[in-house]
């Protein structure tokens, strides 16, 4: 059995984090993002090759993952000419397969069980099965509507107030079955939620929905990134590197040196490498990639800083998320809701 990770998108709501970095390998607590997918997928014992579907930067996804060495599966590429949608990826990537297919949407995290999915796929005889989650404010989504039996009637794409019958969104996770895909069209950009799931519905197959109640996040946007991090570090998601530790850890690396007087507060993280001088303070809530140097007085609060930058002396940096290599000046402030590229120079004494 196969998983296809639809890994190709350029992440636009993250840039400018995704100039350089493509989503996929956007690092959580230093650890590429696609990492979690595949502890997830390899849970599955059917699976036995996991294909990455990419169409931006793939080498650099290549380069990370090669052939899976040493993560339990098979990992296999597939580069898409073009952008050919959600569905017109899966018909690239697996248009050859003939057997049932687990797929995943590039930008999700969650703890579904699989095995669960699959048997109700199984059960119930489905061409294909969709994976839903519940949330809070219906009208902000696009809906999709179930009979009492679980089957799939409709999809209601953000639904006014009077329209809303339901409170279940797309997951995005499917299990399908490939003698559906001859109805993408080869090479063509085309979706999956708005073309491939409503021909089901419109030729009566079988297509059933698996409600899931449990963690589900899309991190494709910076609050919901930065919220993961949150979410990992309280317990509320059970992940490395903080699975299983007690509340309000500060998980230091054993090669990072924070010096005597530096103040480091739970729940952070930094990462190997890095440097925190005397007076410094590294607050709650607070990531710190590998080989940064914070300076002396210099304060991160609440906010993720990724590899090989350098915060100088004085500086603040609150509620923001930096990209690699770095550098805010002395006596700078940064301040809620910044967001810096890669190589960004904030000049000393600057406000943002």
């Amino acid at each position: 059995m196969k998983a296809i990770l639809l890994a190709g998108g350029k992440g636009t709501r993250l840039r400018p984090l995704t100039i350089h970095t493509p989503k996929p390998i956007v690092p959580i607590f230093g650890r590429p993002f696609l990492h979690y997918q595949i502890d997830l997928v390899r849970k599955l014992p059917e699976i036995d090759e996991v294909i990455l579907s990419l169409n931006y930067q793939p080498r650099r996804i290549e380069e990370i993952f090669g052939h899976g060495d040493g993560l339990g599966v098979r990992i296999s590429y597939v580069v898409e000419p073009s952008p050919l949608g959600t569905g017109g990826a899966i018909k690239y990537a697996g248009g050859a397969l003939d057997q049932t297919v687990v797929v995943f949407n590039g930008d999700v995290m969650t703890h579904v069980d699989l095995a669960d999915v699959l048997r109700l796929h199984r059960e119930r005889g489905a061409k294909a099965t969709i994976v839903l989650t519940p949330v809070e404010n219906p009208s902000a989504y696009g809906l999709v509507e179930t009979d009492p039996d679980g089957t799939v009637r409709r999809f209601l794409e953000k639904p006014k107030p009077e329209e809303i019958t339901c409170n279940t969104i797309n997951a995005g996770i499917y299990i399908l079955e490939p003698d559906t895909f001859d109805r993408i069209p080869k090479e063509t950009a085309w979706s999956i939620e708005r073309s491939f799931f409503p021909s089901l519905v419109e030729r009566g197959e079988t297509f059933v929905a698996y409600v899931y109640g449990g963690y589900w996040i899309d991190i494709g946007a910076p609050d919901k990134y930065v919220q993961v991090h949150r979410d990992i570090m309280d317990g509320r998601f059970a992940a490395p590197p903080f699975e299983g530790a007690p509340p309000n850890f500060a998980m230091v690396s054993a090669e990072a040196r924070i010096e005597d007087g530096a103040a480091v507060e739970g729940p952070c993280f930094i990462d190997e490498g890095t440097v925190v001088k005397a007076g410094a303070r590294i607050a709650p809530y607070s990531v710190v990639g590998r080989q940064c140097q914070i300076e002396e007085d210099a304060r991160i609060e609440r906010s993720i800083v990724w590899a090989n930058t350098r915060i100088g002396r004085d500086a603040l940096v609150r509620q923001s998320i930096l990209g690699r290599q770095c550098y805010v000046g002395r006596n700078s402030v940064l301040d809620r809701g910044v967001v810096l590229g890669d190589k960004s120079v904030v000049t000393d004494y600057s406000r943002m």
